[in-house]
């Protein structure tokens, strides 16, 4: 048997890290830090784990990368190979700054940059851009090769990238998707936070949340306006409100400020009602007051109170952050019968036990120390906390609070700590909990059932003046007399400049469904094509309609017992590659966590091509009505009729199988 060398191995790349160690960066100790994750490999899984760091290295670097691998290893709970952290600050530029052979893989170096800028990232120095552990890639070794890859690659080739590992290129077309991504996707047996845990520690497998490791996240501004959605809807649903109604007067009282949970003030207030967001770390809370996504501070839950109350008495909406933990603020307005209008929770407790959920009763620092030193007092302070929390609320909505979770997988986190009460069945968790989540009685029925999604974009010029000009061809597309959604979205996109929504690269949100999607990509396509506008970036959340997969959570109004399949994400995902789509991704986990939901999402460069156009028909229609026609199969009601409208309308091409209606008094002689 021939013996490989590296001398080999290096002769047969020309894409590989530069043949120099550079030195160690300083790190700014006022910027965020991911917590230690924990070390519990053993022996020979640690030399694997090493071993699988060091391949990215060349072999003369190996003996000195060894010890400071280890260190990370054992003192950060992953090896992210701080060493090549770059050593300019990390931002979304123009597109022009951008090196690359065509338009589409510049573009995806504007997407990757800005999910790592140190405004919009919540633990930049290790890849975090949200949702505690979502990140773009495992390390920055894989960050570096996957930059390079981009740089060299032509429009005839295709990147593959798995959980972060950039696998190399292959021949493709120009038609074909410039990048595919996977995150996360473990074989059934292994499927679980454990085994994850133990392969993240390993350097093979990533969390790529939604769109994080999906290069498609945008700040917070990519969540406010589903808050805003959701908030509205649930105050029509449950609140009484008309249409054209806004929350004036209504207190909405929720948790967490970070990279998806820091949109709940703003959202809030956009809707004007009053809302108080507690929130355990201090730096999230700055963060947010800086950027405007919060007006106030209230240290202890009696200021807190005492300031909502005057804005309620004035009719005026504003945000209140409250420093300290939610389970101590809820007690607190239960105990003094403090009328709550709407009330949920945001904080990452898909990573319950890693960090995503302060026990009370500690500050954050003494729970990133708990944390650290004894997983499993954290454990149980943990599961503790959860128990309070889950009390307290049940006390509210006896006094006629309206509770819904926020698809952060709370009430799974309060059923896996052992409170079985939550149970909607009493026997198991498929048939979901005793409050609803936000998708299964509000997103779902009046959004998702229809098409409406969260449809964004990033304007790769880096030019604001862009940006307004896609704010005015979306409303001149929009008929805002159609439906009381195109109403709710026309004015939020005529607000959002006035709302300031933009944090980090030019973007913007706006919730659309199938026709409204497509006919404001080809008017976009048209102004890139006349030279009115530079290249824009095409995308959405993977929470959308057809994107994610979740029984907790984006299907949690499939009641016909599909929620437990993950077919629609993935034939999403796979039409989307098919159709051409710039960039493909596919994720384990989400918003909810590992095991719990597979998600997908795409990117789309609009060039002002007539390609475009082409895949702009085929591939933005495909993308939100699979999710319609999904659950119009589930005899949702407003998904039938959507259903029923598009094949009318699309009778040329397109056509959607309707399930039949079963009326339910055939069942009566039925014995159980």
């Amino acid at each position: 048997m021939q013996m490989i060398t590296n001398k080999q191995i290096e002769n047969a790349m020309t894409i590989t890290l530069p043949n120099e160690l550079p030195d160690m960066p300083k790190f700014d100790d006022t910027v965020r830090r991911a917590p230690d994750r924990g070390y519990r490999l053993s022996s020979d899984q640690t030399k694997l784990a090493l071993k699988n760091a060091l391949r990215y290295v060349p072999e003369q670097y190996h003996e000195q990368m060894l010890p400071e691998f280890l260190q990370e290893l054992k003192e950060r709970g992953r090896i992210y190979g701080y060493r090549w952290y770059p050593k300019h600050p990390i931002e979304g530029k123009a597109i022009e700054d951008y090196d690359g052979t065509c338009v589409a893989t510049k573009a995806l170096q504007v997407m990757i940059d800005n999910n790592l800028n140190i405004d919009v990232a919540l633990y930049p120095y290790e890849l975090v851009t949200y949702g505690e552990t979502g990140q773009v890639c495992a390390n920055w070794m894989q960050y570096h090769l996957i930059k390079s890859y981009l740089k060299k690659m032509t429009d005839q080739q295709t990147l593959v990238i798995e959980s972060g590992h950039p696998v190399g290129l292959f021949k493709s077309k120009k038609s074909a998707p410039r990048v595919i991504i996977t995150n996360g996707l473990l074989v059934g047996e292994y499927d679980n936070i454990d085994d994850w845990e133990i392969g993240e520690q390993l350097g093979v497998t990533n969390y790529g949340q939604m769109t994080a490791g999906g290069w498609m996240y945008i700040g917070p501004q990519g969540i406010v306006h589903g808050t805003f959605n959701t908030l509205l809807n649930a105050g029509r649903l449950k609140l009484g409100l008309a249409a054209e109604d806004d929350l004036t007067g209504k207190l909405f009282v929720t948790s967490g400020l970070g990279g998806m949970s820091g949109a709940q003030g703003k959202a809030g207030e956009i809707a004007n009602a009053v809302t108080i967001v507690s929130e355990v770390d201090m730096s999230r809370i700055n963060t947010r007051l800086q950027q405007g996504w919060i007006s106030n501070l209230a240290n202890t839950p009696e200021s807190a109170v005492k300031l909502a109350n005057t804005y309620l008495d004035a009719k005026k909406g504003t945000s209140i952050a409250y420093h300290g933990n939610i389970v101590d603020l809820l007690e607190y307005m239960e105990k003094q019968n403090i009328s709550i209008d709407l009330l949920s929770d945001q904080t990452s407790c898909h990573n319950v036990y890693d960090g995503g959920y302060c026990p009370v009763d500690m500050s954050f620092e003494e729970r990133t120390t708990l944390l650290s030193q004894n997983k499993t007092a954290f454990k149980e302070s943990v599961d503790s906390t959860l128990k309070r929390h889950f009390n307290v609320i049940k006390k509210l909505t006896a006094k006629g609070t309206y509770f819904f979770d926020y698809g952060n997988s709370f009430m799974k986190a309060i059923y896996d700590s052992g409170i079985k009460e939550i149970s909607k069945n009493g026997i198991d968790d498929k048939d979901g909990f005793i409050w609803p989540s936000y998708v299964e009685d509000i997103m779902g029925p009046m959004l998702f059932d229809y098409g409406y999604g969260p449809f964004r974009w990033v304007c790769l010029s880096h030019k604001h003046s862009d940006l307004i000009k896609t704010d005015q061809a979306a409303m001149e597309v929009i008929d805002p007399t159609r439906r009381y959604q195109d109403l709710d979205n026309y004015n939020w996109i005529k607000d959002a400049e006035k709302n300031q929504l933009v944090v980090g690269t030019e973007a913007r949100i706006l919730y659309q469904d199938a026709s409204g999607r497509e006919k404001i990509a080809l008017k976009f396509n048209e102004l890139v094509r006349s030279g009115e506008i530079g290249p824009i970036m095409l995308g959405r959340d993977h929470h959308d309609v057809s994107g994610t997969d979740s029984p907790f959570r984006e299907t949690a109004n499939i009641k016909d017992g599909s929620n437990i399949t993950a077919d629609m994400a993935t034939q999403c995902f796979a039409g989307n590659a098919a159709r051409g789509m710039t960039l493909v991704t596919l994720h384990n986990g989400g918003g909810v966590g590992i095991g719990k939901a597979i998600n997908g999402g795409f990117g789309l460069v609009l060039d002002g091509s007539s390609e475009c156009d082409d895949i702009i028909k085929s591939a933005i229609s495909w993308d939100t009505m699979g999710g319609v026609a999904r659950r119009s199969w589930a005899r949702n009601d407003n998904a039938i009729l959507t259903a029923i409208e598009f094949n009318n309308s699309h009778k040329d091409f397109d056509h959607i199988t309707l399930p039949y209606l079963v009326d339910d008094t055939l069942f009566s002689n039925i014995v159980d």
